[in-house]
């Protein structure tokens, strides 16, 4: 399940409490959106905790789950210290996290804190080049029209090769990166939020990759996130089903999306689908 965003001013002891009660409900994985800024576009101006700090908080603060950026841009970070910071978190989680990463798309928080926005595509791919070879434990010279290494090594050296998502609805990210990729995730609104939407974006991309598909999914009355009438929201009741028809559409897996996200939702969404709590 992916973990408050921007729905409300969510402070540490609830992100806290929210994630320690999704692990002993028995989810597989929690997830953090990575942005700094969301400005215009009919919502009030806010912006979610910085993804690192709080994923680093979370993984020394839970001991089963997996967790990952729901994506990390590579445009925010050099890529040098992408990997560092995941090699690191990966430590501290004892091996449950996993590198999610994409281009970045919401130009209000590129421009309000002075990174480019053009060509993020070609940015993107040499990030990703570095950043999988520094985790991969191989000492790296690159030389690309946007990032530079010389002999960069990660020190010490990653307990493991930390398994990467890419998030993407785009054919060229995807095709540069799905030979080194654990997954593929879809946001629910590149889908429609149906499984018929999901089969039928998936098969756009080809790769032995694992399909991940995020769902919204309303709690009693939701009302924490806007409707978008091209992606209507599963309601917790008929979710079971929803998930049976996703897996016949080819998804691996799913995150959930709650709507409202707090404790009680977790614990609900749980309940309906017989979770066992001892996992």
């Amino acid at each position: 399940m992916q973990l408050p965003e921007v729905e409300r001013e969510v402070r540490w002891p609830e992100m806290h409490a929210i994630a320690r009660s999704a692990e002993a409900s028995g989810y597989d994985s929690i997830w953090i959106g990575d942005h700094m800024l969301y400005r215009g576009g009919g919502r009030p101006e806010c912006a979610p905790w910085d993804v690192w700090t709080m994923l680093a908080a979370l993984a020394a603060s839970t001991e089963r789950v997996q967790l990952g950026p729901l994506v990390a841009s590579t445009a925010f970070h050099p890529p040098g210290l992408v990997a560092r910071m995941a090699a690191t978190i990966d430590e501290v989680s004892k091996g449950r996290f996993i590198l999610g990463l994409g281009t970045g798309w919401n130009e209000a928080e590129f421009r309000a804190f002075g990174i480019p926005f053009d060509q993020k595509v070609a940015r993107f791919e040499e990030a990703f080049t570095i950043i999988r070879r520094l985790l991969a434990r191989e000492r790296v010279s690159f030389a690309g029209r946007f990032y530079q290494t010389d002999d960069a090594v990660l020190l010490p050296p990653p307990i493991r090769q930390v398994p990467l998502l890419v998030g993407t609805s785009g054919p060229r990210v995807l095709a540069l990166s799905s030979a080194h990729i654990a997954y593929w995730n879809s946001w629910y609104s590149w889908y429609g939020n149906t499984p018929s939407g999901f089969a039928k974006l998936s098969s756009n991309f080809e790769g032995n990759f694992r399909r991940s598909a995020c769902v919204l999914v309303t709690v009693g009355a939701g009302g924490e996130r806007p409707l978008d009438p091209g992606s209507p929201p599963v309601d917790a009741a008929s979710l079971r089903e929803h998930l049976d028809e996703l897996d016949a559409a080819g998804a691996d897996e799913v995150i959930l999306v709650l709507d409202p996200i707090n404790e009680r939702s977790v614990v609900t969404v749980a309940e309906e689908l017989g979770f066992d709590p001892r996992v």
